[in-house]
């Protein structure tokens, strides 16, 4: 892979930099943790310095000690289950004494933030609309992949393709306008595709933080509707070794997920391992049974080593995720309505398909079968964070290898007809200011390189390599009871298309003069750049009132296919084409939200305004006498004929918010109310009622919670909780009506597929429960159980947001496409290991 110039220029200036800091004087802090209301001390709180990565366990008597610390001011975060975390900043210089008296609480009311900041911050006190789900809520719910875990929380959701792939969508927007940001480095992949996720381990996650709306200016372009930011655990305190083993059962798909991980510190050398595979047989539904083809399998591992000492600390991350997982067409047979397994495809010479019913033991075995994508993402990361004066260099890079492969055709098993193979090298350097006085601010640049070839002999892409680099400044300044954030950022990349020969009719590559030759992508030089910018406040009327407002402008330069695309996408039997000159688009956004936190109720109301220009979408193309377009190009090789689409530019609007209210009185600690709601209205200006509203815009959602923790059960059980939950999907009535033709198996569309295609996805209620705790003896945890039981009444009902509900008609039943997962119950069982100083 040939690096850019300018990203060696960064590198070497960077090791410069390292290499001669100089640190100040060690410092330290110490102290003791109290209960505020009896004063004994708390043994196993967790005292932690975010921006450091470093963090110190209360011994027996609540004591705790952190030191190599370099001058500066920084934000110390104090917690331990059962109380209210503490969030402060502290001016450490020397060795500082500080004591933390904790009042008892079963909820926590405020959190340390790090996305899209310029240090780590509380969240009431910063204008960017911010969401975040703790581990301890990862581990009470059930999910099957990264991005599932999350889709319950407010303005999130997730675009399916089955159990194994979700697609991040904030706000109404997906794509490549979500940035997800993996062990603190952009997730450079595919993900214009729609059958492709998110290659990233879910067990490695121990908290996400989601950035909703283009307010960040600390990422580039792909950062125009949001951010997912999956965090993985700290390091250690130092002297201790801990680790722990998950085992996890699904009953619905059989899902079996089993980790084990592994982390220590000793003398400033912190390190970590992880593996853990998953696999599920073919999920059930009330209505289609056992749903062809929808197993996967999934291998996973990581590590990372770093040291740390007064300057700071550096560490090496590396990652490889492997996922098999089949791929679902939803034909069936036409006397039964039950789905089938192909054996044949048509061939050139018009023979017709061939399809045979499954036995029990294909639907249920854990291996795809010979339809099916085998993703690899292979990552290596070096962070970085060094002191500098009373500031901080950070810089963190990696390098990435992503490899997506799809199998076809069952009569050629082997041969991957779509094969792409991406290298990519992110960088990131910023100086972080100490907090001086009332102010701080932090500057940097940070970009992407990728280099992309398509293997397969299908192409829809051609073979492409883009360098991004933008350059950001963000500065806070506390004025009384005000918090005003703001920044500016411009970002350039440069975009260059490979020219491309293929043969007509077996689309392998040939020079320009072969027989058979066809032009399928002529070379090309694209270059686009922008400026965004974010200005907002945070108004703390109180300790527990607040009101935030934020302005923000968002960039998003145009992805592989918006630019280049010239053929038959394969998972939309669409001729797609793209625009090397389409322009990039921006947004403005306009949040405002109130909030209030107090020991009895919490409450925060979001809304949003988001208008973005030069929105880019596929637009169907007509021919001369106002019919379809249909393209019938031999380098469609075995597809037919498919109607054309191209990428244009146009505006969007969307516009709604959310809304969180939970109840928890300190008088009644062993009850909880917690409940959400969701809106978002998203559709296209001056455009026909037929194509106005955009496709996979999340339909209105409730949630609601009802939680009963209880601290202690006898001598053998505590921090148990049982729970009740319901949660309400709306009908969508405000659909792409043209979408079934854009992302339907069959061009010509039977009269079921057109009744989907121009019908609202109906709403649904789903109920569920679950519970669970800490099993102990002699004070010491042995294990944690949880139980989870989704959609209990067995609900049939097909998500708007799935794919699946495009897939062909059942003729035996009228119902068109494939339904959403029954009944499901997850059993965890998470056994920790402590080998030292452990106080839990």
């Amino acid at each position: 892979m040939k690096i850019p110039v300018t990203f060696k220029y960064i590198l070497s200036v960077y090791l410069l930099v390292m290499v001669h800091a100089i640190a100040e004087a060690q410092s330290s802090i110490s102290g003791k943790i109290t209960d505020s209301k009896s004063h004994s001390g708390l043994a196993g709180a967790t005292v932690r310095i975010p921006d450091l990565n470093i963090s110190s366990i209360s011994d027996s008597l609540g004591n705790y000690r952190l030191k190599n610390i370099s001058h500066a001011a920084y934000l110390v975060e104090v917690k331990i289950i059962g109380y209210a975390t503490h969030i402060e900043t502290v001016d450490i210089k020397g060795d500082v004494k500080k004591d933390y008296a904790l009042a008892p609480s079963a909820t926590v009311l405020n959190e340390v933030v790090v996305t899209g900041v310029s240090s780590a911050t509380d969240k009431q006190k910063t204008p960017i609309p911010l969401a975040t789900v703790s581990n301890s809520e990862l581990l009470q719910n059930s999910s099957s992949n990264v991005i599932d875990a999350i889709t319950k929380t407010p303005g999130v959701s997730g675009m399916t393709n089955g159990p194994s792939i979700s697609k991040p969508v904030i706000r109404g927007l997906g794509y490549n306008r979500v940035l997800t940001i993996n062990d603190g480095v952009q997730q450079v992949d595919q993900a214009w595709f729609d059958e492709f996720g998110i290659e990233a381990d879910g067990n490695a996650v121990n908290r996400y933080e989601i950035l909703k709306g283009p307010g960040s200016l600390a990422y580039g372009s792909d950062a125009i509707a949001g951010v997912i930011n999956l965090i993985p655990e700290a390091a250690l305190p130092e002297g201790q070794t801990k680790g722990d083993v998950l085992f996890n059962y699904q009953t619905n798909n059989g899902l079996i997920n089993n980790m084990f991980h592994l982390a220590g510190t000793k003398n400033g050398i912190a390190w970590s391992a992880r593996i853990d595979n998953t696999m599920a047989h073919a999920y059930r539904n009330k209505y289609d049974g056992y749903v062809l083809n929808s197993q996967f399998s999934n291998f996973n591992a990581d590590a990372t080593i770093g040291i740390h000492r007064k300057w700071g600390y550096s560490q090496l991350h590396a990652s490889y995720f492997d996922l098999r997982t089949g791929i679902v067409d939803g034909t069936r047979d036409s006397l039964s309505g039950k789905m089938v397994r192909p054996v044949s495809y048509p061939d050139l010479n018009g023979g017709e398909p061939t399809y045979v019913l499954p036995t029990h033991q294909e639907q249920t075995t854990y291996t795809p079968f010979v339809i099916n994508q085998k993703i690899r993402h292979t990552k290596v990361v070096w962070d970085n964070n060094i002191a500098a004066g009373s500031g901080r260099i950070k810089g963190i890079f990696s390098w990435q290898k992503n490899q997506r492969q799809e199998n076809n055709d069952p009569t050629i098993p082997d041969v991957s007809d779509i094969y792409y193979s991406s290298n990519a090298a992110t960088y990131d350097v910023r100086y972080v200011s100490s907090q001086e006085g009332t102010f701080n601010y932090t500057g940097g640049v940070n970009g992407v390189y990728q280099s992309s070839q398509s293997l397969g002999t299908l192409l829809l892409i051609p073979n492409y390599n883009f360098f991004e680099i933008g350059a950001f400044a963000i500065a806070n300044k506390k004025i009384g009871n005000l918090n005003l954030s703001g920044g500016i950022r411009y970002d350039t990349r440069t975009f260059n298309g490979i020219d491309h020969w293929v043969d007509s009719t077996t689309q392998a590559p040939v020079a320009p003069n072969a027989e058979n030759a066809f032009h399928e992508f002529q070379g090309f030089k694209s270059h686009f750049n922008g400026i965004s910018f974010s200005v907002g406040g945070a108004y703390n009327f109180s300790k527990n009132v607040f009101l935030k407002a934020n302005l923000s402008r968002g960039w998003r330069a145009p992805n592989v296919a918006e630019a280049a695309a010239n053929g038959v996408h394969d998972g939309t039997v669409v001729y797609e084409i793209g625009d090397h000159d389409i322009k990039p688009e921006t947004s403005l956004e306009e949040d405002i939200a109130f909030g209030v936190n107090s020991k009895d109720v919490d409450f925060e109301i979001d809304l949003f305004n988001n208008r973005i220009s030069n929105f880019i979408y596929a637009r169907g193309l007509k021919d001369a006498l106002g019919a379809d377009s249909i393209n019938n190009s031999l380098n469609a090789v075995g597809l037919g004929a498919a109607p054309v689409y191209k990428y244009t530019n146009g505006t969007a609007q969307l516009y709604g918010g959310e809304v969180a209210f939970n109840i928890h009185p300190s008088s009644i600690s062993w009850v909880e109310l917690n409940t959400t709601f969701s809106y978002v209205y998203g559709h296209l200006v001056n455009a026909p009622d037929s194509t106005k509203y955009l496709p996979f815009v999340p339909p209105t959602r409730i949630t609601a919670d009802l939680k009963f923790p209880v601290t202690k059960i006898g001598n053998f059980i505590k921090n148990a909780y049982f729970k009740a939950g319901m949660l309400t999907c709306f009908q969508q009535n405000d659909v792409y009506r043209q979408y079934a033709i854009y992302s339907g198996l069959n061009t010509a569309l039977t009269p079921y597929e057109y009744a989907a295609s121009t019908s609202a996805t109906k709403g649904y209620v789903l109920f569920n429960a679950g519970a669970g705790g800490d099993i102990v003896s002699k004070g010491k945890t042995i294990c944690s159980l949880y139980l989870i039981c989704n959609n209990i009444f067995n609900t049939a009902y097909i998500d708007y947001m799935s794919r699946f509900k495009y897939l062909p008609v059942n003729y035996t039943t009228g119902r068109v496409g494939v339904y959403n997962m029954g009944r499901n119950l997850s059993i965890k069982l998470l056994i920790p290991l402590n080998f030292s100083g452990s106080h839990i």
